[in-house]
């Protein structure tokens, strides 16, 4: 049953895994979870949490590109001007 669990939380967006954490914060923060339950919660919002750090971090990769006129994939910077240059 805990793989089952798992592979749906796999198949959740970035969205939906936000929305679970923000659940499972309200629930704990109501104060009356029993131990036991609060550490699941804590344990379910861990993996969650894990879940969205990986998906921005695939998403910052994905936009450290920008395609160029001719199609290729080339590196995105931002370069802020100098004082001075005109």
């Amino acid at each position: 049953m805990a793989e089952d669990k798992k592979k749906n939380q796999e198949d959740l967006t970035f969205e939906e895994a936000m929305k679970g954490l923000e659940k499972i914060v309200s629930k704990l923060e109501e104060g009356d979870v029993p131990l036991e339950k609060a550490i699941d919660y804590f344990q379910e919002g861990m993996v969650l949490s894990k879940m969205c750090h990986e998906k921005l971090q695939n998403v910052e990769k994905q936009m450290d590109y920008i395609l160029r006129e001719n199609g290729e994939l080339a590196p995105f910077s931002v370069r802020e001007e100098e004082k001075g240059e005109s």
